[in-house]
């Protein structure tokens, strides 16, 4: 396994971190029935876990399409992840942009508790994979 910096160890846990921080707010705004803004914190904790694991190959970019193509190119195809995870990705994706962008988008409450229960998988599988690599 190679050794990685404790500098890069430490980004990845401050990002992981944050991703539960995003997740933690999902549930609450699930719970206050604020939909919309649930899934922008749910695909914001997807999105945030995966910069915190892209931080061992030395990657981060601005954008978000930039970070999910790295992702996908070094995590799913090398078989790292399962393939669902890139569906949940593009979805939570898709409905982040509809939420935030589309004026006539109304989150229903099963879709959004889909994209909350998809972020929880996501995240719990990217800490998991964290945690070996800063042992």
């Amino acid at each position: 396994m190679p050794e990685y910096s404790s500098l890069q160890k430490d980004y990845a846990k401050y990002r992981i971190e944050r991703a539960r921080e995003d997740l933690d707010a999902a549930h609450l705004l699930f719970e206050a029935g604020n939909y919309r803004i649930a899934n922008n914190r749910a695909y914001y904790a997807i999105f945030h876990a995966m910069r915190a694991v892209l931080v061992f190959d030395n990657f981060d970019s601005s954008k978000h399409s930039g970070v999910i193509a790295e992702f996908r190119r070094r995590y799913i195809k090398e078989g790292i992840f399962p393939t669902e995870i890139s569906k949940m990705i593009g979805s939570a994706f898709t409905i982040r942009n509809a939420s935030d962008y589309d004026d006539m988008f109304i989150a229903s409450k099963n879709d959004t508790e889909e994209q909350i229960d998809n972020a929880e998988y996501v995240y719990k599988m990217i800490k998991e994979y964290i945690n070996h690599k800063t042992v």
